[in-house]
């Protein structure tokens, strides 16, 4: 793992960091993107740098400097050899008081680069008990408070699943704890709306620009009508779902394996090279 904080490469990685009053270590106050890097080469690090400024933009911290970002991400990526890697940006609004109330000292960037092992061929997933609330104040923002999700994805991998799936506060699909979810009824493929409440995906993006599919709002039990589900997310890209729940699914399906086709004609376009 190699890892930069506010303008410098750490020595020791697993070492202090971050100030103990940081508001992105005591409240969860910061906003993060993870990137996949293939050979060193960031993948749709344009659209991640987007969504960053944009959910920082909606936590209410000060815009980070983007060419900064990309100056970090070249440096933990400099002189990696692995096929591949994840890319981890966090920005948190600095340090402040021991409460909800934001300081007004520097904001924190930290920027680390570790392995990243290839997704599984399928996965199953299972549904929670507990909803996403799409009116809430952080609703489609990628934000540090990540609590509920833990929770989520323990109870999932409780069922032998590795991703956890959530309806709204309105009963409709949403989202994973970390992916978007794309499903085949009658053919069609489809995936919630960001009204629904979950995060613009950037491959969820991709997808719909690369292969298609209708955005469109449906009780959770659509599952049950599916032929075929998939995942969509910056560690899986497109991965089937073998079941979820009790539903036995095929993997790939037809259109899945459409999709990854698509996906795997393109994805190349997307890497980036940071000189």
């Amino acid at each position: 793992m190699r890892a930069w904080v506010n303008g410098r490469i750490l020595d020791d990685p697993e070492g202090p960091a971050v100030a103990v009053s940081d508001h992105g270590l005591t409240v969860g106050d910061g906003v993060f993107e993870a990137v996949k890097a293939v050979r060193g080469r960031p993948f749709a690090l344009g659209r991640h740098l987007e969504r960053l400024a944009s959910s920082a933009a909606g936590l209410g911290l000060s815009a980070p400097n983007l060419d900064e970002v990309r100056r970090a991400v070249g440096e933990v990526l400099r002189g990696r050899s692995d096929p591949l890697n994840r890319i981890r940006i966090t920005y948190t609004a600095g340090p402040a008081p021991l409460g909800s109330g934001r300081g007004d000292g520097r904001p924190t960037l930290i920027v680390v680069a570790a392995p990243l092992a290839e997704a599984a061929e399928s996965t199953r997933v299972s549904t929670v008990p507990w909803p996403r609330n799409e009116r809430g104040a952080l609703a489609g923002l990628k934000t540090t408070s990540y609590g509920e999700n833990v929770v989520m994805l323990a109870h999932a991998k409780a069922r032998g699943a590795t991703e956890a799936v959530m309806a709204n506060i309105a009963g409709h699909l949403c989202e994973g704890t970390g992916s978007n979810v794309f499903y085949v009824v009658d053919g069609e493929l489809r995936t919630p709306t960001l009204k629904s409440g979950c995060l613009a995906g950037v491959t969820r993006g991709l997808v719909l620009e690369w292969y298609g599919g209708r955005e469109v709002d449906e009780p959770i039990d659509v599952v049950r009508q599916a032929s075929e589900v998939f995942l969509a997310s910056t560690t899986r890209d497109v991965q089937p779902v073998s079941a979820w729940d009790d539903v036995e699914l095929p993997v790939p399906g037809p259109t899945t394996k459409a999709a990854q086709e698509a996906w795997h004609e393109r994805e190349a376009t997307m890497l980036e090279d940071l000189g």
